[in-house]
């Protein structure tokens, strides 16, 4: 049970699996106004740079699930960097089924929510494990504009362009699923361009130390089209937000 090892050759450098920066990682923390020993659960943790930093600069307690056995490690680690390893602990495992076993003040999945199967279910599932009058993060793409054709939401790793909603369906979506948007912190194309750019630097290094490994073609012919693609295509199309919901 793990990630495939492309993804985390592209990520390598990562803190942050996704288009925030850590500056907008520490704007929403601050927008929340988190409370110390505020109790969270984060599923599809990645490396665990939100639970280490809001620990450090909150105080909050949690713990966080994931699937990699890279980047939990990472996670350990960064937590131990922090200080933090006695406020929060992270799990190896499939966060797709995880409930956690006393209820928390704060539920997320950051941009994973193929856990459970798209928005509605992931908000199900973390529902399961939120107190009442408690808080959920859904971190999750939107197209910016309409895409024109199938080929245009192909080139923005969608199947189609019915995969991803406009941001005012996204809101308007979280509320006919019986949520309330309470704070919103939304990634500009910079912040895409930080995690775009930093996977083809990742790649560039790994193909130099591996040239002869058999992911060496495809993550060659990934960094040959992909920057152009990224450009023309998922930059002016896609966009991706964190969204803060209270049942209503």
């Amino acid at each position: 049970m793990d990630l495939p090892r492309s993804f985390t050759i592209r990520e390598s450098g990562h803190r942050i699996h996704n288009p925030f920066t850590s500056e907008k990682l520490a704007a929403l923390g601050q927008a929340l106004h988190l409370a110390p020993r505020t109790r969270a659960l984060d599923l599809a943790s990645g490396s665990g740079e939100m639970l280490c930093t809001w620990a450090h600069a909150h105080g909050i307690v949690g713990t966080g699930v994931d699937i990699s056995t890279e980047f939990t490690a990472r996670a350990r680690l960064r937590a131990s960097e922090l200080g933090v390893a006695d406020q929060v602990v992270f799990i190896h495992g499939d966060a797709s089924g995880y409930v956690a076993e006393e209820h928390v003040d704060l539920a997320t999945c950051i941009g994973a929510t193929w856990i459970g199967d798209g928005v509605a279910g992931t908000i199900d599932l973390l529902r399961r494990s939120l107190r009442p009058g408690g808080m959920l993060l859904i971190g999750e793409p939107y197209w910016r504009q309409a895409p024109v054709d199938q080929y245009t939401a192909e080139a923005c790793h969608a199947s189609g362009k019915d995969d991803f909603r406009l941001l005012p369906e996204l809101i308007e979506h979280f509320g006919e699923l019986g949520y309330d948007i309470v704070e919103m912190v939304l990634a500009d194309q910079d912040s895409w361009d930080r995690y775009q750019a930093a996977q083809w630097f990742n790649i560039r290094r790994w193909l130099d130390r591996n040239p002869d490994d058999e992911l060496a073609a495809e993550l060659r012919a990934e960094l040959s089209e992909g920057p152009a693609r990224y450009a023309r295509y998922q930059r002016e199309y896609l966009g991706w937000g964190v969204f803060a919901l209270m049942p209503r």
